[in-house]
């Protein structure tokens, strides 16, 4: 009887490995500042740009193409005078480092998921005047204003790029 049970455990495991596999090669992560294009055994590099989190795809089927998406701000600020002893004794002297750099991260983060690759480029100056409005908000609540903000460089990586553009060519191919 132990036997027949060792057995049927076995088979159980099997079953539940394999099946733990495919759900495995199914899902991939986008992490935060990249973005994937899927790329289709039978159709290509597909229209879709996904943006940061876990998806699901068809395995051995379609497979993500993970790039990196870098964004450069150039920010000038002051601490609001009257706001300083406040500054001081909750923040500290390295308030840029433990106030501007994470808020700064985050709505970076939270407007460029707004948007996709391509209007990222298309639509610069609304991502930049959006960073600079929610930025400008998020700042005045820690006592600082900001005089100036603005996207100073915005790259993909060369592969982002090229996909990028093999995707505007199979775009013009399929409206011909």
């Amino acid at each position: 009887i132990a036997a027949k049970v060792f057995e049927s455990i076995g088979k159980f495991d099997l079953a539940l490995a394999i099946a733990g596999g495919v759900v495995n090669s199914a899902l991939y992560n986008v992490d935060a500042g990249h973005r994937a294009v899927i790329f289709d055994q039978f159709h290509g590099v597909q229209d879709i740009v996904v943006g940061e989190g876990t998806h699901f795809l068809i395995p051995w089927v379609r497979k993500p193409i993970i790039f990196i998406v870098n964004i450069t701000l150039r920010i000038l600020f002051r601490p609001v005078a009257s706001q300083l002893p406040h500054i001081f004794t909750s923040i500290g002297e390295d308030y840029d480092e433990r106030v501007l750099l994470p808020i700064t991260t985050n709505i970076l983060k939270s407007v460029v998921a707004h948007f996709d690759a391509g209007e990222l480029i298309t639509q610069r100056e609304l991502v930049s005047r959006q960073v600079s409005d929610d930025l400008t908000e998020r700042a005045a609540t820690f006592g600082f204003i900001l005089d100036y903000v603005f996207l100073t460089h915005l790259t993909f990586r060369k592969e982002f790029t090229e996909a990028m553009e093999a995707k505007k060519v199979a775009q013009q191919e399929k409206s011909l």
